[in-house]
């Protein structure tokens, strides 16, 4: 187990949801459920996989979740 706040990736995993929270403020009301619930959805999964990875037991776990966040990431980017 480790403390996800001391990595680099969570921390700039975190400053990317803060950044999508603010990008998607003014989109249209018509997006609330769709477009800007998705991206902050997605952005926030990167983060959380990260943590949650973290606090697993063996290192295929903690893989297995940064191989999420990954995921989450690449819908993000689409």
């Amino acid at each position: 187990m480790q403390d996800y706040k001391k990595l680099k990736v969570w921390e700039k995993s975190h400053q990317l949801t803060l950044a999508i929270y603010r990008a998607t403020e003014p989109f249209p009301r018509s997006e609330m459920y769709g477009l800007t619930s998705q991206m902050r959805r997605a952005s926030s999964s990167v983060g959380c996989n990260i943590a949650e990875g973290c606090g697993r037991d063996t290192n295929a776990q903690l893989l297995a979740a940064l191989f999420i966040s990954l995921g989450s990431a690449n819908e993000l980017e689409y």
